[in-house]
């Protein structure tokens, strides 16, 4: 299973009147998280939809531990949750410096054609990124680490 993972520096933008991190804010990670992690698979965004295809939210999980602070470093992990070939799920953890988990969470998505949001299978329509899903998915019985 690969698990990507960002460091992002939390910004005073990204606060509220604490100095703790706004709750939306960590969805914007889970992103970054997220597009890392397919580039980490070989391959980009821009160019799936380039080809037309859109990888819309279809459903979010956001577990809210402990909070990230104005100031802190935190790291985003991101990995493949669940894949059946049409939908995918993304799990995440977001731990501050001291290594205290801030978030855990998941996302997901589907494939869709840009012009009709109908939903496209990645084993037919790009049988190589399937292969990437497929080999990289975490095992139902193994632990994230």
């Amino acid at each position: 299973m690969l698990i990507s993972t960002e460091k992002i520096a939390v910004r005073y933008a990204e606060t509220d009147q604490m100095g703790v991190v706004y709750h939306s804010n960590y969805l914007v990670w889970c992103e970054i998280g997220r597009t890392k992690l397919f580039e980490d698979l070989g391959y980009q965004y821009a160019s799936l939809e380039k080809m037309g295809i859109l990888v819309p939210v279809t459903n979010v999980n956001m577990n809210y531990h402990y909070p990230a602070k104005y100031g802190d470093t935190v790291t985003v992990r991101s990995w493949i949750e669940e894949y059946n070939g049409l939908r995918i799920t993304y799990g995440y953890e977001i731990i501050n410096e001291d290594g205290k988990q801030c978030l855990t969470g998941t996302s997901e998505h589907v494939c869709v054609k840009k012009d009709s949001f109908r939903p496209v299978s990645l084993k037919k329509q790009f049988p190589d990124v399937h292969d990437a899903y497929e080999k990289n998915k975490k095992d139902s019985h193994q632990p994230v680490e």
